[in-house]
Order: structure tokens, then C-alpha cells, then sequence
């Protein structure tokens, strides 16, 4: 289960982005953003992005995140992994159940999560309770 938490964060992340900047009518801020570097062919595939591939890559991201948190035990790390893709979660639903503007959720979650992320990259996480010391690598 290694590799899919390692994998599955900064895939989960990069997918929610991707996601959201196809959607410039939902998410104005990103739309703009990914119209910007090429992305705008995919406003014609909006609902499909809204409705299925941002909530998966968020669930992907979620589940990587609470793999890892569990395996770590490092709560306050294990906490915003899975903060981000929650917000990202709800801000779908608010859009798709509620029929409300719900950039406020989004955009938070989408930088905690590529925070996390890069966090992840930067510092792995370790065991806790193991110093870094140890010659062991726990992942």
C-alpha cells in the first residue's frame, strides 16, 4: 500500500487541479488560470469534470491521505491531507446538490491539498516516534 498513498496524494492533487481549471464558469479564478497555459479546450467537457473526475481525484487524494495518516501516525500531518480533499468534496456538493457558488470551499481545499503535497515531497513523513536518525526507511 505504499506506493499507491506516495502516488496517490500527488496524483489525487494534481487531478483536483486539472479538474477545476476546466471548469471557467464554476471556478472563474482557476478557469482563467488554466485557460492561461492552454487549458481552455476543456470548458466543453465542464459537467463531466464537475460531476465525476474532480470528486474522484478528491476521494483519490482522500484515501491516499488516510492510508498514509493511519500508517505515519502523525495526526496533525494525517489531519490537513485530508482536509483539503474534504473541502474539495463539499465544494462538489454544494455545486451539484445545492446549486451554489461554492469557490470558497475550493479553492482552500485545492491549496492544502497541492500544500500537502509538496509537503510531502519536500519532508517525507516518517513513523512517529522514530527520530531521523534511524538508517531505516519506513515507506
Amino acid at each position: 500500500m505504499g506506493w499507491f498513498a506516495r502516488l496517490g496524494d500527488k496524483a489525487g492533487s494534481v487531478g483536483a487541479l486539472v479538474s477545476a481549471m476546466g471548469c471557467a464558469g464554476c471556478f472563474p479564478a482557476l478557469g482563467s488560470l488554466g485557460a492561461a497555459i492552454g487549458l481552455g479546450f476543456l470548458s466543453q467537457y465542464e459537467g463531466v469534470f464537475i460531476r465525476y473526475l474532480l470528486p474522484l481525484f478528491a476521494g483519490i487524494a482522500l484515501l491516499a491521505n488516510v492510508i498514509s495518516g493511519r500508517r505515519h501516525g502523525q495526526w496533525f500531518r494525517g489531519a490537513l491531507g485530508v482536509t483539503g480533499p474534504l473541502l474539495v468534496l463539499a465544494a462538489v456538493f454544494v455545486m451539484v446538490v445545492l446549486d451554489q457558488r461554492s469557490g470558497f470551499l475550493l479553492y482552500p481545499g485545492l491549496v492544502l491539498m497541492v500544500a500537502v503535497a509538496i509537503w510531502d515531497l519536500i519532508s517525507r513523513p516518517r513513523k512517529a516516534g522514530t527520530t531521523t536518525d534511524d538508517k531505516t526507511d519506513c515507506c
